[in-house]
């Protein structure tokens, strides 16, 4: 599969077949990408909502007037849900969303979304990260030149003390190592530019098997 790859300045580019790169026909691997993706955020979410139903509220132990006579409605306490500040009726409580996904689904999808990211023209090669000074100006005008809006993923294997810390402060670009990157990582940049170094890890990572 050919990929693009630019200089080091983001100035010149060429077109270089990868060999090693998947490839995939009709629609298999998309529902695996899809499975993975909603694992990785269920995964991520910390389920540590809560909220207090009538009988964890504090106070309401008295009734806050007679059942009759008094022309209002009937009332036996102040923390119904029905009152401003008593329970909540089925809220959220602490809970486990992590969903486990076999180890052939993750890297079938992580498969799929690279080569859906590569034949879309959506993935792009650097020859490496870091040749110029590592400024966050130099590193924005290396990144506008290679994809002049959306958000970038740059990937490394790894990033170098200096870059990372130049491309910190650029708002639509993160950071991401080769050995980290994952499914939902290649599905949801509009740009991903990765080093020579770390396509070699990629595919070196694709045709062990491991995600």
């Amino acid at each position: 599969m050919k990929l693009t790859v630019f200089s080091s300045d983001g100035k010149t580019s060429s077109e270089k077949d990868f060999a090693g790169l998947p490839t995939f026909e009709g629609d298999k691997g998309l529902q695996a990408v899809k499975e993975v993706v909603v694992a990785i955020n269920a995964n991520n979410r910390q389920g540590t909502h809560s909220t207090k139903t009538r009988g964890e509220v504090r106070g309401g132990g008295k009734k806050p007037w007679r059942q009759k006579g008094t022309g209002r409605a009937r009332a036996g306490s102040i923390r119904s849900p029905l009152w401003s500040g008593g329970g909540v009726v089925f809220g959220p409580k602490p809970r486990d969303y992590s969903k486990k996904i076999n180890g052939k689904v993750k890297s079938l999808a992580f498969s799929r979304a690279l080569f859906d990211r590569a034949s879309a023209g959506e993935l792009a090669v650097i020859e490496q990260f870091g040749a110029a000074p590592s400024k966050t100006k130099v590193v924005s005008q290396v990144v506008g030149r290679i994809a002049p809006k959306g958000k970038i993923l740059l990937v490394d294997a790894p990033f170098t003390a200096e870059t990372a810390r130049a491309a910190r402060n650029i708002g639509r670009v993160s950071l991401q190592e080769a050995a980290k990157l994952n499914t939902l990582d290649l599905c949801q940049y509009q740009k991903i530019v990765v080093s020579a170094k770390a396509l070699d890890a990629i595919i070196a990572r694709v045709n062990g098997g491991k995600n």
